[in-house]
This record gives structure tokens, C-alpha cells and sequence, in this order.
């Protein structure tokens, strides 16, 4: 008897050392998972199949912020293709857009000292913020403000993470910045500051340059400013640029719409 339960033992032990432990094959099914769903989000740009990787990967490891931060970048992508012509339309992209807030903020919530958490979660806001008129939802804009600033001081993120930080701020100054200082100061929105708004734009482009969403913000920037130079100059950069983005033909395009009205001032 004691032969026979030495021999299963050592069975097991073979099947362990051949195959993996059950806890070392479900790490390396996650790797995997979140391997293939970067590919498909940052490469091939198939929002709907990264999606499906997270998921997957969800459900092999609950709670893990890494997973969500992720998860959560695919519900805005998604969110950011459809169509928002009718009622139901605005609803379904609207809570595609709160689907991504919610798993950034879990992200926040198990890694609090994580850049990208934070800037996951200004992004979610930020598309709620724009999606519904930042002007009212001033409490989502001024959280968008924070999140991106603890992003940044917290500095432990890569450096994509780093220059869509600065993007996310210097942009929300500049959306903020529509409005006259005497309007928005009433409204809490004070803080707005186009000077802030270059510096952060242009800190982005140093950190990341040749990523076109960053040239066509300070293009705007500057044509709102009337330093038409500067616009022209970015516009031209952002003309070179690779494409790197799923919305980069869009960005493109109202790059190349921008240069047209402006190319006699």
C-alpha cells in the first residue's frame, strides 16, 4: 500500500514538474492574455478583441488593478467609435464612457500610488466631461484637473504615461480656457490658464514627440492665441507623424482643415 501511494506521489509530482503548478499556468495565462490584448488595443487598434483578452484575464485574477486600468482603456476606445446621433446612441456611448470610469476608479482604488490609475481615470472623466458639456459638470472637470496632477506627482508611470499626463492637464486648461476668466471664475473654474495649457502641451511633446493629438492641441493653442507661426509649425509636425492612435486620421484631418483656414494669416 505504502509502494502505491509512493508511486501516485511520484506520478504527481511528474505532472506538477511537466506541466506547471495550477498557480504558475494561471500567471502565465494572464501574461499571455494581457500580452495579446495590448497588441490588439495599441498595434491593431481591435478595441472589442482587447477587451475580450482583459475580461478573460479577469476572471483568472479578480481585483487585480492592472487588468482594469486596461479594461478600462478599451471601454473609451470603444466608446470613442460609436455613433451619437440619436437619444439611444448617446446613451449606449455615454455608458460605455461610465463603464470606464468604473474600472478606473477600482484601479485607483487597489493601486492608489500608481500613476496610470490616475490617468486612466482623468481619461474617463475627461470623455464624461466633454460627452455632457465641461461646463456642466464642473465637479468631473476640476477632478479630471486632480487626477492628472496626482498622475504627475506620483511620476512612477512609464513615459507614455508621463506625456499623456501632461497632455490630459495641459488640454483641460485649454477646454476651460473657452470660456472668459470672469464666467468660469464664479463657476469654481478660476484655475483655467492658457500659459499652463502650452507649458503642459509642450512638456508632452518633449517627453513623446511625433504623436499627433499632442501637435494638434498646441496648433489650437496657438491659433486661439493668433501666433499662427507656431500653429503652422505643429501642424506640419503633426502632418509627419506616424500614425500611433486610432483616432490619428481624424486628428489628421482636422490638422490638415486647420492649416487650409489658416495658411494666408
Amino acid at each position: 500500500m505504502i509502494k502505491k501511494y509512493t508511486l501516485l506521489a511520484l506520478v504527481f509530482s511528474l505532472i506538477i514538474i511537466c506541466t506547471g503548478s495550477p498557480k504558475a499556468q494561471n500567471q502565465q495565462n494572464l501574461k499571455e492574455l494581457l500580452q495579446q490584448g495590448d497588441k490588439l488595443a495599441e498595434k491593431q487598434f481591435d478595441n472589442n478583441g482587447a477587451l475580450d483578452k482583459y475580461m478573460a484575464a479577469d476572471k483568472i485574477n479578480p481585483g487585480n488593478w492592472e487588468i482594469y486600468w486596461r479594461i478600462s482603456r478599451s471601454y473609451v476606445d470603444i466608446a470613442d467609435e460609436l455613433p451619437a446621433s440619436s437619444d439611444i446612441q448617446k446613451a449606449e456611448r455615454q455608458a460605455e464612457y461610465q463603464a470606464a470610469f468604473d474600472y478606473a476608479d477600482k484601479a485607483v482604488r487597489l493601486a492608489p500610488d500608481k500613476s496610470v490609475t490616475y490617468l486612466r481615470r482623468a481619461i474617463a472623466n475627461g470623455k464624461i466631461a466633454l460627452f455632457k458639456g465641461i461646463f456642466s459638470v464642473i465637479g468631473i472637470v476640476n477632478r479630471v484637473k486632480e487626477d492628472a496632477e496626482t498622475a504627475l506627482k506620483l511620476g512612477n508611470g512609464d513615459s507614455h504615461v508621463q506625456a499623456v499626463s501632461h497632455y490630459v492637464l495641459g488640454r483641460t486648461h485649454l477646454k476651460v480656457c473657452e470660456k472668459p476668466y470672469l464666467v468660469r471664475l464664479p463657476l469654481g473654474l478660476g484655475w483655467g490658464d492658457l500659459d499652463k495649457a502650452e507649458s503642459e502641451l509642450k512638456t508632452a511633446v518633449e517627453i513623446k514627440p511625433n504623436f499627433r493629438m499632442f501637435y494638434l492641441e498646441l496648433a489650437k493653442l496657438y491659433i486661439e492665441n493668433d501666433e499662427y507661426q507656431k500653429a503652422k509649425e505643429n501642424l506640419n509636425k503633426l502632418e509627419r507623424s506616424p500614425k500611433a492612435n486610432q483616432d490619428d486620421d481624424k486628428f489628421l484631418a482636422e490638422g490638415r482643415t486647420l492649416i487650409e483656414k489658416i495658411k494666408d494669416k
